[in-house]
């Protein structure tokens, strides 16, 4: 009897693993945008270069420090809220969104703890024309200065606000806004800053060995 062919092995397809999804942060990016006769090469901290609002990193263990004669601008909102560090910390911040901003003798400053000891970025900019930004958006931990507010809303739920594009917190937050906001003598710690578009007009840029942090 002849025999019977043996059937075939089913054919096997391996299916591709589906990659998991990654939960993003929710911390944005710090853009120093290139513009002519100017060029923002800097990074603060563990911060990178980005020209989007919408993009996001978690903050880095330090904060740093900035100040200014005087920030002028124009659409302005607050509201808590969390920045999340790799470290796996939170801190509260008051995040603060600007429509356009120009800050007069601008400085920031990030003190670095090196393996030869301290050393501080010092940025410094705006001494003879002011630094422009739009979209700021400010991780604050303490503000000092004198400051005026125009048309100011306090205690608005914070998913209500709409005089700073994108400013809207959670619903139910505690939220302030106005049209406007003058801080003369400004000292300022924050986790973050970004900003849509930053002109640092004589921008000088130093690493310099010890503390020489702007306050």
């Amino acid at each position: 009897m002849p025999k019977a062919p043996e059937e075939a092995p089913e054919a096997t397809q391996d299916m591709p693993e589906q990659p998991e999804g990654s939960g993003g942060t929710r911390w944005r990016r710090f853009a120093l945008v290139a513009v002519p006769g100017f060029v923002a090469a800097a990074v603060l901290g563990g911060m990178t270069t980005q020209g989007l609002l919408a993009a996001s990193f978690a903050v880095s263990g330090d904060s740093f420090k900035m100040s200014a004669e005087s920030l002028e601008g124009n659409g302005f909102s607050q509201y808590g809220d969390v920045a999340n560090s790799v470290d796996g910390s939170a801190r509260p911040v008051g995040l603060s969104t600007i429509n356009t901003a120009e800050l007069d003798d601008l400085c920031m400053s990030s003190l670095w703890d090196l393996p030869i000891g301290e050393a501080t970025l010092v940025i410094n900019a705006g001494a003879t024309s002011p630094v422009q930004g739009s979209n700021l958006v400010i991780d604050i931990e303490q503000l000092q200065g004198n400051a005026e507010f125009s048309a100011i809303e306090i205690g608005r739920d914070a998913s209500t606000l709409d005089k700073a594009e994108g400013g809207q917190g959670p619903a139910g937050g505690f939220g302030l806004q106005s049209d406007s906001i003058t801080v003369s003598d400004m000292q300022l710690t924050t986790w973050a800053v970004t900003s849509g578009s930053l002109r640092l007009s004589g921008l000088n840029l130093a690493i310099k060995p010890g503390n020489h942090e702007c306050f």
